[in-house]
């Protein structure tokens, strides 16, 4: 059964509230102690008195007049009496309250190691993590301080994160290196053969060796585009632009390459002024059209769209007629390498990776990503850009801020 869940208190407030507590339950176990010792030292002395004696201090007790004669019995006798007793309800008073001190004491050891405990368990999370374990958690009590609480919670969000972030670097290295060993192997096996002698060095097997050679490139290039991102360097030079008249530059330069995929561009470019980094929206937008036609060639169609939003904020759009996104969408924004078609990937020589830096650009420039699947057919990717300068931490490094539709 689920044990039920209270507000937790703050740290502060309860250990104001421990503490009080315990100064008043030491007062009171030392009253109540030092008052039973006086009561039985008056029994001790009242046994001890003279019965003439004894009957007057009993009368004086209960506010009665005894004769003169039992008076002056009963004060000779106290005089001997109350000397020794008052030096014993002072000791009774020290004895009583280091009694209680200790008491109180040992009550506090354990309500402290009662709101420290989940404190020792995130001692031995954190050397769990330190070793690289990331898989570690700390369980949230219901017991717990809201310090106490809080802090269990960003180190359970803090492991995984850091644990999201190792199984992501796995997948990356492996995805570099089975991005580089291809063309790598065929650069090696080629120049080999030509050394043997098995092939010839003319002029086709050169140009087929620059083709690997330009692939590493953009693999390169597009991994230290990904990495200025994540130092928040990618975006340098901020300039006044409209995105509506650099978009129409970028598809005017990529010309050939539209016409080569059989593309028929249409264009629905409206006024778009934005503070930006000029080099680095035509980098995304270019390799939004190199997408395009790879993967939705078959599709004829392209169309390019500009518009300007409420508050400081543009997209870019580009839709598509293509086989569109798949199901499982979110592979998109958290792999890197991801490829729309990994069948055709080769032959088209992409590096998987352009969705990744079109979604760093756009992150560092305080925006995001957006992708869809159109209802009539095809995909859309669209570029949201805002001019506000991202905050540290959350621009151009948090790559996996793109919005899914």
């Amino acid at each position: 059964m689920k044990k039920p869940r209270f507000p937790s208190a703050p740290l502060a407030t309860l250990t104001a509230v421990v503490t009080t507590i315990m100064l008043l339950l030491s007062v009171g176990l030392t009253y109540l102690g030092v008052n039973w010792y006086a009561t039985y030292l008056e029994q001790g002395i009242s046994d001890a008195l003279p019965p003439r004696a004894a009957t007057a201090y009993k009368m004086l007790s209960e506010n009665k007049v005894p004769d003169g004669d039992s008076l002056k019995l009963l004060v000779e006798h106290l005089n001997s009496l109350t000397e020794p007793t008052d030096l014993k309800v002072q000791l009774s008073v020290l004895v009583f309250g280091l009694l209680s001190a200790l008491l109180c004491a040992v009550i506090g050891v354990f309500l402290a190691r009662r709101l420290t405990r989940p404190l020792e368990d995130l001692t031995s999370a954190a050397e769990g993590l330190k070793s690289g374990d990331f898989s570690v958690r700390v369980a949230a009590s219901y017991r717990s301080t809201r310090e106490v609480a809080s802090l269990v919670e960003t180190f359970n969000a803090l492991a995984t994160s850091l644990e999201t972030m190792e199984e992501r670097l796995r997948f990356n290295n492996m995805a570099v290196a089975h991005e580089l060993r291809t063309p790598l192997t065929i650069l090696q096996g080629s120049l080999q053969s030509m050394l043997d002698g098995v092939f010839p060095m003319d002029q086709k097997i050169i140009s087929d060796l620059l083709l690997q050679v330009e692939g590493l490139g953009r693999v390169v290039e597009d991994l230290r585009t990904l990495s200025l991102a994540i130092g928040q360097k990618l975006v340098m030079d901020r300039q006044r632009i409209d995105a509506s008249l650099l978009v129409e530059t970028v598809i005017a330069s990529a010309k050939p390459m539209l016409e080569a995929s059989k593309l028929q561009v249409e264009t629905g470019l409206k006024p778009a002024w934005i503070s930006a980094d000029s080099p680095r929206i035509r980098q995304a937008v270019l390799a939004l059209l190199e997408n395009a036609c790879r993967y939705a060639a078959e599709g004829g169609w392209l169309r390019c769209e500009t518009e300007q939003l409420a508050d400081d904020r543009i997209v870019i759009r580009v839709l598509d007629r293509g086989p569109g996104f798949p199901q499982d969408m979110d592979a998109v924004a958290v792999n890197p390498f991801w490829r729309g078609d990994p069948s055709r990937s080769r032959a088209t020589g992409g590096t998987g990776l352009g969705l990744s830096v079109v979604q760093a650009i756009a992150a560092a420039h305080g925006g995001h990503l957006e992708f869809a699947n159109r209802p009539e057919g095809g995909a859309m990717v669209a570029i949201h850009l805002t001019d506000s300068v991202p905050e540290e931490g959350h621009g151009s490094g948090q790559q996996e801020q793109c919005r899914l539709c």
